[in-house]
């Protein structure tokens, strides 16, 4: 009796695993590498967590793809909370992290703290990514002290654009990488699980996943680091009019889904829909 029990919770556990921290640690130190992609919505999170995506990001790119913002900047906490609901509804086995938005975490260690357990209480989510460095360390440890797990997010900070000036390589002059590496000790050091890099060369991204025991996921940063993220709708061709050397895109979305309502229009139109068989 006691074998079949062992048996079938054995069974349920396979079933109901969710990937956490410890899951893309294990990845890490056993060199498989990790697949991220962000999402927003119900219907797009549940197809890429049933296909086995490893991380599902709620990035703070929302605010570009789904409301047509030029920046992340505009996009609130509110507004973030509302896609991580929704994409925590639909996901069983991915582990899903949620975007700091601008603003939420500014080194303000106790207003970053409410912010993200505001994201863990009402979301559900497994994690936050928070962009910044030495500048934010404070902010890390308090929310790390309670318990809440943090990414961070290195190198092309898009919520730093205006500071920028551009979109632009970081990292490639011998000031700005030696301040990346130093930055990324210093998370881990804190106690971040993982840390994104955006835009880089790859053989600093390369060097950093090397010298970090945490997994690195990069974004146009070269195949050296432990994983790799990429939005959505570029990778399913939605977008026609982006398109970075790092991005591959997987499909052609924008022209099926052109012409797939032409032909509805066309449809309609023509009285051809609805026939009998699709009225009652």
């Amino acid at each position: 009796m006691f074998s079949i029990y062992f048996i079938n919770m054995s069974n349920y556990l396979k079933k109901t695993s969710k990937n956490t921290k410890r899951t893309l640690q294990e990845m890490k130190d056993r060199g498989e590498k990790i697949s991220m992609l962000t999402a927003y919505d119900y219907t797009m999170a549940s197809i890429i967590d049933q296909a086995g995506i490893d991380v599902i990001l709620v990035g703070d790119s929302a605010s570009n793809v789904m409301a047509g913002n030029r920046t992340t900047l505009s996009i609130t906490l509110d507004q973030m909370i509302y896609h991580a609901q929704s994409v925590v509804r639909a996901v069983k086995s991915a582990m899903v992290i949620v975007d700091m938005p601008f603003g939420a975490c500014c080194g303000n260690p106790m207003k970053s703290l409410d912010a993200a357990v505001r994201v863990m209480q009402e979301t559900g989510a497994d994690a936050i990514k928070i962009e910044g460095g030495q500048e934010v360390s404070e902010d890390i440890k308090k929310i790390l002290a309670a318990g809440i797990p943090v990414m961070s997010h290195l190198g092309l900070m898009p919520q730093s654009i205006h500071n920028y000036g551009n979109y632009a390589i970081r990292a490639r002059n011998e000031k700005e990488s030696e301040k990346l590496i130093s930055d990324c000790l210093l998370v881990e050091s804190l106690g971040v699980f993982g840390i994104l890099l955006e835009k880089i060369p790859s053989y600093t991204a390369t060097k950093i996943s090397d010298m970090l025991k945490i997994p690195t996921i990069g974004i146009g940063a070269g195949s050296g680091v432990d994983g790799q993220v990429l939005v959505i709708q570029d990778v399913m061709g939605m977008n026609d009019e982006f398109s970075p050397k790092f991005l591959r895109r997987y499909a052609d979305l924008h022209t099926v889904m052109s012409e797939a309502t032409r032909h509805y229009i066309e449809d309609v139109k023509s009285v051809s829909f609805p026939n009998q068989s699709e009225s009652y």
